[in-house]
């Protein structure tokens, strides 16, 4: 069987971390096939529609590196791949649907079915259409903005729909209820138009959310009814937070196009989110996209809820940001050292050189790429106060300018390389008959302003002599 897997999001907002989860099941699924990945939007909610919306879905597939077979971007022999175009389509079944009598047009309002909906609920009966309108023979017109399109649902049977994680679940149609196909205005619901989609885009397999395995039986009769045959199901768990409850802004970013501006590599998001909800089947956790496609099959999904752990998003982020070669972590962080006005495009007033230098020197102390601002500042900017509570440990004692004053004096005078540098430091130390701790703290926080950094012999030989000198003069002064 040729694997086509569609992720079919709609323009309705920014794309949810959940979402782009079950896109990337979709995409291993398909590379490890050697199948076709297809974006399809579903745009037939117009009341929900959000300009831009298709841009950010498309962004983020692009940002983590996940190349498009069809859809809007990349064309296809299966378009027009917008929903909103395929109604001439959809219209088509309607005819057939309501000829074969498994369809009909309601006009019930939606005062009605509001009024019916709480009496239920006051009732504490199942909450759904009581069939008003069934056998009534109403004349509606796709659009007309009165009737609505309901599937008859027969009664007094069961229905069987398999899903590829938990196989086969059978459901009582009397639970059902004759479900909305087309709206007052003209537009598909998700259940009548991805069906449809499904089968005229020769989609193999199916991946959602578990939410919807209350829709598949609905699904299920409505393939039957149109005499196609269904994709292959598979219902993937949801993703909560450590704390088990649904994933919110209180547990980091739900916009995947968030932690772009994070600074997190798109890598180690993608590397992270199909971890949740899948086992790999190896301890090793640091994956390529190559890799998890190789290593991928739906039987190791889980049917348990993911968690998102950000700290392991940190650890994972962190790992890939130290196993990049120096030159990538540059242009990486370029743009935003750009933004942030330490350079200009030719990295400028420092120097690429420079700039390469404090990238190694931060490679390892980095989880995000935007860390580099809270803990690189100094290497491009004047500061013009002091850690507070760095101060209070490391500029304490009657002889700390003493102190300071003879580090600065050896440090001007020393041959300006790693080595000599440290030489002048201990030597110091020695002469005040202390640990050489009392000199590199408050080296540090007088040259960074900061408590806590990189190697205190390398950060000196980057920011070179004259700066260190003026910036140890600066805080002698101030004490």
């Amino acid at each position: 069987m040729s694997i086509r897997v569609r992720f079919a999001p709609s323009p309705t907002g920014m794309p949810h971390v959940g979402v782009i989860r079950t896109a990337i099941f979709d995409w291993l699924l398909a590379r490890h096939h050697n199948g076709k990945f297809v974006l399809r939007i579903e745009d037939t909610d117009r009341s929900r529609y959000v300009e831009g919306a298709v841009d950010n879905i498309i962004g983020a597939l692009k940002w983590l590196g996940m190349d498009i077979d069809e859809g809007p971007s990349a064309g296809g022999d299966y378009g027009p791949y917008y929903q909103s175009e395929r109604l001439p389509l959809y219209y088509r079944y309607v005819k057939y649907l309501i000829d074969e009598g498994r369809a009909y047009w309601c006009n019930c309002t939606p005062e009605r079915l509001d009024k019916i909906r709480k009496e239920q609920q006051a009732k504490k009966m199942p909450v759904g259409y009581d069939n008003k309108c069934w056998n009534l023979g109403l004349n509606g017109e796709p659009g007309d903005g009165v009737h609505v399109l309901r599937f008859a649902i027969p009664p007094g049977m069961t229905t069987t729909f398999h899903d590829e994680l938990r196989g086969d679940i059978t459901v009582d149609n009397d639970e059902l209820d004759d479900f909305v196909l087309l709206k007052r205005d003209g537009f598909p619901t998700y259940h009548f138009a991805s069906c449809i989609d499904d089968h005229h885009m020769a989609i193999s397999h199916v991946f959602r959310g578990e939410e919807w395995l209350s829709s598949a039986p609905k699904h299920k009769l409505l393939y039957d009814a149109l005499g196609i045959e269904p994709p292959k199901f598979v219902h993937v768990p949801v993703i909560l937070g450590p704390d088990r409850k649904k994933l919110s802004k209180r547990h980091g970013a739900a916009n995947v196009l968030e932690y772009k501006q994070m600074g997190y590599l798109p890598e180690a998001i993608f590397n992270f989110l199909a971890l949740i909800g899948w086992n790999p089947g190896t301890e090793d956790e640091i994956l390529s996209k190559e890799q998890l496609a190789e290593l991928f099959t739906v039987e190791r999904i889980n049917t348990s809820a993911g968690i998102f752990d950000i700290d392991k998003l940190n650890w994972m982020n962190g790992e890939y940001i130290r196993a990049m070669p120096l030159e990538s972590l540059v242009e990486r962080l370029r743009p935003a050292m750009s933004e942030w006005g330490w350079i200009d495009d030719g990295f400028e007033p420092w120097g690429k050189e420079y700039v390469a230098g404090v990238c190694a020197l931060m490679q390892e102390r980095l989880k995000t790429l935007v860390e580099m601002r809270e803990k690189a500042f100094f290497f491009f900017e004047e500061f013009e106060s002091y850690d507070p509570k760095g101060a209070k440990k490391a500029f304490k004692g009657d002889d700390i300018i003493d102190r300071l004053s003879a580090a600065r004096e050896k440090l001007e005078k020393t041959e300006w390389t790693v080595v000599g540098i440290e030489a002048a430091i201990r030597e110091t130390a020695e002469k005040f008959g202390v640990g050489a701790g009392k000199i590199i703290h408050p080296i540090r926080l007088a040259v960074s302003g900061i408590s806590a950094g990189p190697g205190l012999f390398e950060m000196l030989h980057i920011l070179g002599r004259k700066k260190v000198i003026a910036r140890i003069d600066k805080a002698i002064e101030s004490l």
